[in-house]
């Protein structure tokens, strides 16, 4: 396999297009936690409303970089209901990622979560910190949610007419 062919030309080939959403992935993770720490740490927001504004952003730089570099061809024509379909099926993973912080955060929905509870990091992190590590978990499953949903919903190989 060519440099090119990874990282330059359109393409269906599903692992050409696994590899490069890989790409997408992490810049938009870093964007999404990023903005989820300073809305945390800075601006004091619990939690999953810091979540929920690290999602946003992390979900708009995705769009616009898997529309040009990692999807060849949208199944559906229309821009808007491309992104709607794009953003439900990131609002599921949205969905995901609550679920999987929640034990691990301080100010969950049901008061502190079960691994905040437990203190299951002992001396190595605090216990204010473990949502970081409820959202390095919860990037991983999330991401492989995301790439097959849309790949499988929005951008099967559309046969040329």
């Amino acid at each position: 396999m060519k440099i090119k062919e990874l990282f330059v030309n359109k393409t269906n080939n599903t692992m050409i297009q696994f590899f490069r959403s890989l790409f997408v992935g992490g810049i938009a993770t870093v964007a999404d936690m990023a903005v989820m720490i300073l809305f945390r740490e800075l601006v004091h927001m619990p939690e999953s409303g810091a979540a929920v504004c690290g999602f946003i952003v992390g979900l708009a730089v995705n769009y616009i970089i898997s529309t040009f570099w990692v999807f060849a061809k949208a199944k559906v024509k229309n821009r808007t209901l491309d992104f709607i379909v794009f953003a439900v099926i990131g609002i599921i993973g949205l969905g995901l990622t609550q679920l999987i912080i929640e034990p691990f955060s301080v100010e969950g929905i049901f008061g502190a979560g079960f691994f905040v509870k437990n203190g299951i990091f002992g001396p190595l992190l605090p216990t204010d910190k473990y949502y970081i590590v409820g959202k390095v978990v919860a990037v991983v499953i999330v991401y492989m949610w995301n790439f097959f949903a849309r790949k499988l919903i929005l951008y099967r190989k559309v046969e040329e007419d």
